[in-house]
């Protein structure tokens, strides 16, 4: 089975995407990853501040923020290897890794406009 783990810095909620600053590159990445699940792919996410244990279980981990410090998270492993640190990988890469089509992995705006000022 493929697999995508990925060690986030730490962040309000298990995904970043909450509060009222949402940063769109964790919004992207979470829709990318939900996608990649529904795909089969088996997805990890862990947290510095809410899954600390994690990180001190994970030699490689362990290691790297040891070296590089917290401000190198994110550290992303694909089927178990090391893809990237300091930032999460673009749709197209993950679609190349995991051989599917990148347009899957977008984020689709609603077709449907609601007007607020008719209610």
């Amino acid at each position: 089975m493929s697999s995508i783990t990925i060690f986030d810095p730490a962040m309000c909620c298990s995904t970043g995407v909450c509060g009222p600053s949402v940063d769109p590159e964790l919004t992207r990445i979470a829709s990318a990853l939900h996608k990649l699940e529904a795909e089969g792919v088996d997805v990890k996410r862990y947290n510095l501040a809410n899954d600390p244990a994690h990180f001190v279980q994970n030699e490689q981990v362990k290691e790297l923020l040891q070296t590089k410090g917290a401000d190198a998270l994110p550290f992303v492993f694909i089927n178990g290897q090391l893809e990237t640190t300091g930032h999460y990988p673009a749709n197209q890469e993950l679609a190349n890794h995991f051989s599917i089509d990148p347009k899957q992995l977008e984020i689709k705006k609603p077709k449907l406009k609601i007007d607020l000022k008719s209610i």
